[in-house]
C-alpha cells in the first residue's frame, strides 16, 4: 500500500484519483482550497485544506504525511481567466510547482524517494503539429501555457530523484459538486435546453476521458515511472465533430450547432489550433489503454443515470 497525496481533490480529476485509489487500498491524503466536497468516511483517507500557492502550509503538510507519491493536480485551468489575472495564475501554477519540488527535494534522503507527478497540458504547444510526442519542443501561445511550461522547467531542474510530468488534453467527465463544468456536459446540457451553440471547425483534440487519465497516473506510480507522459485519449477530432457526436450519442438535435471558425469567437487568451498527443509511448511503458471517445460518452450516461436514481 502506498500513501498518495493529491493537491486539487475537488476536481474532476483529483475525484477521480482517489474513486480508482481507494478500490485499490491505498492511502490518500487529499487535499484542496476549501472544504472537502466529498467527505469521504474511510479508515484511509484523509483531507487537509491547502493552498499549494502557501509554501508554510504545503511543507506543514507535507511533512506531517511524507507521501510516497503526490499528484499534482490543482492548477488555474480556466485559459482565459488566467489571460486576464496573470499574477493569480503564476501563483497557482507556477510558484506552488516551485514550492513543492523544493519542499520534497529538502525531504528526500535514502529512506524516503518522494515520487512527483504533476499535470500538464498540450496548451504549452503552438498548435503547428497533428500528433504530438513527448520530445517535441514548446512553444505557448497563452499566460496559461506559459506557466505550465515554466512549472515543467522547475520540475524537471529540480533535484528530485523520481519526477514524472503528464501532459493531457480537453478532459472531460463527471464529478461530485463540480466548481466548472467541461466541455461533453456543456454541449449536452446546451442542446437539452433547446440553445443554439457555436462550435469552432477548425480547433482539434484527443479528448481524455477523466477515468482514463486519473488511470494513467496511477499507473504511473504503481510502476515507478519517470519523466514525461502523454496521457490522453485515442481519437482524434475537431471541436465541432467532437460536439455532433455528443449530439448524436444522446439523441438531441444537432441542428442546434452552429460551425465557426476561432477567429470568431473573442477570448482574451488565444488557443492553439491542433493539438493531439501521440501516446505510444504511455501504452509501450506503462500498458495505458484509453477508452474510445463513444465509450467514454457511454460511462458519462451510465453515471448520469445511476446519479439521478440515487437522488
Amino acid at each position: 500500500m502506498k500513501k498518495f497525496l493529491i493537491t486539487g481533490s475537488n476536481g474532476l480529476l483529483g475525484q477521480k484519483l482517489i474513486a480508482i485509489l481507494l478500490q485499490k487500498k491505498h492511502a490518500i491524503i487529499a487535499t484542496s482550497r476549501g472544504k472537502d466536497r466529498l467527505n469521504i468516511q474511510h479508515p484511509n483517507y484523509y483531507y487537509e485544506e491547502m493552498d499549494i500557492a502557501h509554501f508554510a502550509h504545503t511543507q506543514y503538510v507535507i511533512e506531517k504525511y511524507l507521501p510516497d507519491v503526490i499528484i499534482n493536480t490543482a492548477a488555474m485551468t480556466n485559459v482565459d481567466a488566467c489571460e486576464l489575472n496573470p499574477y493569480e495564475c503564476y501563483m497557482q501554477n507556477t510558484k506552488s510547482v516551485e514550492h513543492l519540488t523544493a519542499i520534497l527535494s529538502t525531504l528526500q534522503n535514502n529512506n524516503y524517494t518522494p515520487h512527483l507527478i504533476h499535470l500538464s497540458t498540450d496548451f504549452i504547444f503552438d498548435g503547428t503539429k497533428k500528433m504530438l510526442i513527448e520530445e517535441d519542443s514548446p512553444h505557448p501561445l497563452s499566460v496559461y501555457a506559459k506557466s505550465k511550461m515554466e512549472a515543467e522547467k522547475i520540475v524537471q531542474r529540480s533535484l528530485l530523484k523520481k519526477w514524472a510530468i503528464v501532459r493531457t488534453i480537453l478532459v472531460y467527465g463527471l464529478a461530485k459538486n463540480m466548481s466548472r463544468t467541461n466541455i461533453i456536459l456543456w454541449i449536452k446540457q446546451s442542446l437539452e435546453q433547446n440553445k443554439t451553440i457555436s462550435i469552432v471547425t477548425d480547433q482539434y483534440r484527443t479528448p481524455t476521458l477523466a477515468e482514463d487519465l486519473a488511470n494513467g497516473c496511477i499507473l504511473i506510480a504503481e510502476k515507478d515511472a519517470t519523466g514525461i507522459f502523454n496521457i490522453s485519449g485515442k481519437d482524434f477530432m475537431s471541436i465541432y465533430d467532437l460536439a455532433c457526436k455528443v449530439a448524436d450519442f444522446f439523441h438531441l438535435n444537432k441542428n442546434l450547432i452552429q460551425s465557426s471558425k476561432s477567429t470568431d469567437i473573442q477570448q482574451p487568451a488565444k488557443r492553439p489550433p491542433i493539438t493531439g498527443l501521440d501516446i505510444t509511448k504511455a501504452q509501450k511503458i506503462l500498458g495505458y489503454h484509453p477508452h474510445s471517445f463513444e465509450q467514454g460518452l457511454q460511462i458519462i450516461a451510465d453515471q448520469l443515470q445511476q446519479t439521478s436514481a440515487n437522488a
